[in-house]
């Protein structure tokens, strides 16, 4: 039987390698599967999106997320487009202070600009053809009057005319819109209790829609790939206290930076879970944001993402799985599930999102006023967080709890990191009696210990 074109791709066999790795990423994704299965995500994105190449892809990964059960409200902006329509009349386009001033002639343009660019949408996201990501689904596109506005009004001396802000979220309805397995997706005009049309900030009415709906995830797509340190480095996780800091001092900050960023913060503070800033250009932004442990952007919360806490005996199945590699190549001593049971009380481990991500352990030595520091491990994708240290300070906070006085620790391989920590490497006769007896001079581990 002689293959079609479309399903040569899929007869071929795969290498090992390719398999693994698709492999590893399904399983590695399966928790965060579960997780948002039921919850809401609301997506904000500018014109440049809606009018740009990716907007297919972005059709694609939609249907993808509302395939997997998440309930999604889009909100879309048309900035170039209303630019467009304004030109085309011969019309100057005014702003300040990043926002429109809307005066009679522009909000005609904003009504025109705003609908081709809803209609081009609701056709990417009703796409059904063979061969396409998006092959024998229908997504069912739903919109309203969900948003009530009043208006902006006069600004350092600056009249807004019929540019407006939120006012109130019709929450109940976009929520029974929800409940049917619809796609919300929502243009940023709002209407007066007097009947009058107002052009609203695209972020705005997305960061008042997600409180409103106290929704999972709030995510921007924008013209950066997230928050950038002095280093412009990616800072993949901030709290909002710190993201206001660094937005009052104008770090790094991009023009869609400037007008994401404090609706993220707003909205973590009311109660959305997750605030996400990724980039537009990214192709499958969306899905490495969201079912991949290193994400692609910068995620804003209220508190930390990382919480330290001490193990209890639910843990010790995420325990086998992160020794496991280190023990396999010999960098920790292999323990058992049933000793890891044991000895679950000496465990101090980190949390990632509800996922254990790193551990170490306190075994004292009460005699000697001393105690070690064992299976310090950290996920690959998390060894840039500052977990080792976060793990390392417990441990020392746990051993000056107990009146010891110093702490050690057995390594094979990561000696100079113990060192610029504050250890001293010693001779195995240092160490108490009892862990003495035990040592291993086959395998030659160097001692290091440190005075707390």
């Amino acid at each position: 039987m002689q293959e079609s074109p479309a399903n040569i791709d899929t007869a071929l066999p795969a290498s090992a390698d390719m398999t693994h790795h698709f492999v590893a990423w399904v399983r590695g994704a399966a928790p965060y599967l579960h997780a948002f299965r039921g919850k809401t995500f609301v997506i904000g994105f500018g014109g440049e999106v809606a009018a740009g190449e990716s907007a297919q892809n972005l059709a694609y990964d939609c249907n993808l997320l509302a395939a997997l059960g998440i309930r999604l409200v889009l909100v879309h902006g048309a900035r170039p487009q209303i630019d467009a329509e304004m030109a085309r009349r011969d019309l100057a386009s005014r702003f300040h202070k990043g926002v429109r001033v809307t005066d009679a002639d522009a909000l005609d343009c904003v009504k025109a600009a705003m609908a081709v660019t809803r209609l081009e949408l609701e056709a990417l996201l009703s796409q059904g053809l063979p061969n396409t990501p998006m092959a024998g689904s229908y997504m069912r596109v739903t919109g309203g009057n969900f948003i009530t506005a009043r208006p902006i009004g006069v600004v350092d001396g600056i009249d807004y005319q019929f540019t407006g802000a939120v006012r109130k979220i019709i929450a109940s309805e976009i929520a029974a819109d929800l409940d049917q397995q619809n796609v919300v997706l929502i243009s940023p005009l709002g209407v007066s209790p007097a009947g009058e049309i107002f052009n609203l900030p695209m972020e705005e009415v997305a960061e008042a829609v997600a409180v409103a709906l106290q929704a999972e995830k709030l995510l921007y797509l924008c013209d950066a790939p997230g928050l950038l340190d002095l280093d412009r480095q990616l800072i993949e996780s901030i709290t909002a206290d710190a993201a206001e800091r660094m937005f009052n001092a104008g770090e790094g900050l991009t023009e869609d930076l400037d007008l994401y960023l404090p609706c993220a913060i707003r909205a973590v503070r009311k109660g959305v879970a997750r605030a996400h800033l990724i980039d537009r250009d990214r192709d499958g932004g969306l899905l490495l944001e969201f079912f991949t442990h290193q994400g692609t952007g910068t995620v804003v919360s209220r508190d930390p993402l990382f919480r330290l806490r001490e193990a209890t005996v639910d843990d010790v199945g995420a325990l086998v799985s992160l020794l496991a590699p280190l023990e396999a190549d010999g960098t920790l001593v292999r323990r058992g599930r049933e000793l890891l049971e044991q000895e679950i009380t000496r465990f101090s481990v980190v949390e990632h999102d509800g996922m254990l991500v790193g551990c170490a352990a306190l075994y004292p030595f009460s005699e000697a006023q001393a105690a070690e520091l064992a299976c310090l491990a950290v996920l690959p994708e998390h060894r840039q967080a500052g977990l080792g240290e976060m793990l390392l300070r417990r441990i020392e906070r746990r051993a000056r709890e107990q009146q010891l006085e110093a702490l050690f620790v057995l390594t094979t391989r990561t000696a100079h990191w113990f060192r610029e920590r504050g250890f001293a490497e010693v001779s195995p006769e240092n160490l108490p009696q009892q862990k003495r007896d035990l040592y291993n001079f086959q395998r030659r581990s160097k001692v290091l210990m440190k005075s707390i």
